[in-house]
């Protein structure tokens, strides 16, 4: 058993990367596939350097296709329960690194109905607000307007499905 905790909202102990690369099934982000994303962006994110983001899964075959023309979209999300802080931008601003270098298209889900129907404090109304507040942030890091679509869960499945949530 580990000495140490990584869950989505705790980190405690000292953290055997290794351990959660292999219990993830992921790979650890290497000189050589650095090299690799080089060659084609001509540049390496700082993030990367600096091991803030230290492994991947299928990375290599992503840039792979990508050299052969194939183009590949991003895909992220945000649970809306509260407001923005750093803690979310800095994957945002990866994100907004790969669109930009890749000229990719990114969709962006807000999953307000989760956050609702997992957190016990907060109504839908509020989730719903916290969705489009999030959203307005999202939208202030620059992401590439014409190849974003940012999209609220309860929104996009309209009406029958806001009503279900609340039985």
């Amino acid at each position: 058993m580990p000495d140490f905790i990584v869950t989505p909202w705790e980190v405690s102990g000292e953290v055997d990367y290794d351990l959660l690369i292999k219990e993830f099934g992921i790979e650890p982000i290497d000189e050589k596939l650095l090299s690799h994303l080089k060659e084609i962006t001509q540049e390496i994110h700082p993030f990367l350097t600096r091991k803030i983001f230290f492994a991947h899964r299928d990375f290599k075959w992503i840039l792979d296709e990508y050299k052969k023309g194939n183009p590949f979209y991003l895909y992220t999300g945000r649970g809306p329960s509260g407001n923005v802080h750093l803690g979310h931008l800095l994957p945002w601003i990866f994100t907004k690194w790969f669109q930009d270098k890749f000229d990719s298209e990114l969709w962006f889900q807000l999953t307000d109905d989760e956050k609702f129907l997992f957190k016990q404090s907060i109504s839908l109304e509020e989730t719903h607000k916290y969705a489009y507040d999030n959203a307005l942030d999202i939208i202030a890091l620059g992401f590439n307007p014409k190849k974003t679509f940012i999209f609220s869960d309860i929104d996009l499945a309209g009406t029958l499905y806001r009503n279900a949530l609340q039985i």
